[in-house]
């Protein structure tokens, strides 16, 4: 078996094992927030409004190229799937994740999101504010990889409970949809809460394994 090949198994068995692990660990996941090793310290806060961020040329490109995903049953007919727990931090939330496992590989394409987050809205609802894009050590990567003239945070593990801890990644998160006062780039958004979401999430920062620049 060639070097690529065995490449894309890993990948698609990673891929596999994502979205199963999402599924295994949010299935006994209690109601609002009340996940085991997950409901402690700051309580969740509720999302502020915030306009769109004002974009260079080439990111109001991807913003437009993405935009048909406001509506999150366009993004299911694409391929993303829900990964149902709203994750949020001390410092600010991420979301609700959609993971499309097609779009996962080595180099990350600026207009195939790996992953498309949203923020609890009213009745229910859920609006886009964010895209991610996502790159696993295990499709073979070498070296840190750049987008929109943007190094990628990591490598660093897993985000327990939604995914496993073994799944070492880069990731880039660009908030698109909702402006971020701690940056374009920045991994949360002071902005977004997760609070009235069924599965709420209070995490904690992620380990950062082997090399940092």
């Amino acid at each position: 078996m060639t070097h690529t090949a065995r490449n894309a198994r890993a990948t698609r068995r990673m891929a596999a094992g994502l979205l199963a692990a999402a599924a295994l660990a949010l299935a006994g996941t209690q109601p609002a927030g009340a996940h085991a090793g997950h409901d402690h310290g700051p309580q969740h806060r509720a999302s502020t409004p915030a306009p769109e961020p004002t974009l260079p040329p080439n990111l109001q490109e991807v913003r437009e190229a993405l935009r048909k995903y406001e509506d999150p049953v366009v993004a299911i007919r694409d391929g993303f799937l829900s990964t149902l727990g709203c994750v949020a931090y001390a410092e600010g939330a991420m979301g609700v994740h959609f993971l499309n496992a097609a779009n996962i590989g080595p180099v990350p394409d600026p207009f195939r999101p790996v992953l498309l987050v949203y923020e609890p809205a009213e009745a229910g609802r859920l609006r886009l504010v964010a895209a991610e894009w996502f790159v696993p050590l295990a499709t073979g990567i070498t070296e840190r990889p750049t987008l929109f003239g943007q190094p990628f945070n990591g490598p660093m593990a897993g985000h327990e409970p939604l995914m496993p801890t073994e799944l070492h990644h880069y990731d880039l998160h660009v908030w698109l949809w909702k402006e971020n006062p701690a940056g374009l780039f920045a991994v949360t958004n002071p902005n977004v809460g997760c609070a009235g979401h069924p599965y709420a999430l209070m995490e904690a920062p992620t380990d950062l394994p082997g090399h940092q620049h």
